[in-house]
């Protein structure tokens, strides 16, 4: 596990949910939102390659949107990570200060916003998981076009809520030959590389419909796509949906 120190202390660790009603809304997989797990890794770490199996395995599993975030401090080692972006680290940074950390490091996985581990615990994570699994959630409905364009639905609700509607653009799966740094000689593979995070809009507890074109996208190379509701910019994720995107190219 590698250490990068953080200066300043902001807002305390967010130990619940937002008190969100469920709703079933549109096709999904199994009949509650599912669980969003993001992994902040380093091809330039030699702590993250079982990490980075574990977030694998995690994408195979319909109740769970597993997510790499390639993080882009450890690239002065002497490999630079070609999926590593500056706007991830930024997220994790912000992350550390909501779960009252000095530091960031990797591997990190964050648990549909709630709570973190090292990623190479994979006995606490699955805990983690498991525990997230019980919190409510919005059904969010994600739907591809064949005219390209990716909507969004998202139900009203009878409770207070207020969150950011995140869209994830991400490549299922790439290996890398890595020639320098302390993963020298390996060739590593991720999974579900984040290649584009942006907000499309804010959720106010009304019913909500959101339209993005795909067009723009094509050049990233992806063929997943994910939406999630998160409360604050990295507080408690409300609801998630994923679909792939390689049956529209």
């Amino acid at each position: 596990m590698r250490f990068i120190a953080l200066g300043g202390l902001g807002s305390v660790l967010f130990l619940a949910l937002t008190a969100v009603q469920a709703h079933t809304f549109g096709a999904l997989a199994g009949d509650r939102s599912p669980t969003v797990v993001e992994l902040y890794t380093s091809q330039g770490c030699s702590s993250c390659p079982p990490a980075d199996a574990l977030l694998g395995k995690l994408a195979k599993r319909s109740d769970i949107i597993a997510l790499s975030f390639h993080v882009d401090y450890w690239d002065y080692i002497g490999w630079k990570d070609p999926f590593a972006h500056a706007s991830h680290s930024k997220r994790q940074r912000t992350y550390a200060r909501h779960f009252s950390r000095s530091f960031v490091y990797t591997p990190q996985m964050v648990v549909h916003g709630l709570t973190e581990t090292s990623g190479t615990d994979e006995r606490e994570v699955h805990s983690r998981i498991a525990r997230a699994a019980n919190a409510p959630g919005v059904m969010v409905g994600l739907t591809h076009g064949y005219d390209g364009e990716i909507r969004v639905s998202v139900p009203a609700s009878t409770q207070p809520a207020q969150a950011s509607v995140w869209l994830v653009l991400y490549q299922s799966s790439k290996k890398t030959e890595v020639r320098r740094g302390e993963n020298r000689g390996r060739v590593i593979e991720n999974f579900n590389i984040v290649k584009k995070l942006v907000r499309i809009g804010e959720w106010k507890g009304e019913k909500l419909k959101l339209t993005v074109s795909a067009g723009k996208f094509r050049e990233l190379d992806v063929d997943g796509c994910a939406v999630f509701l998160q409360s604050e910019q990295t507080g408690p994720i409300l609801g998630a949906a994923r679909i792939a995107l390689a049956d529209h190219k």
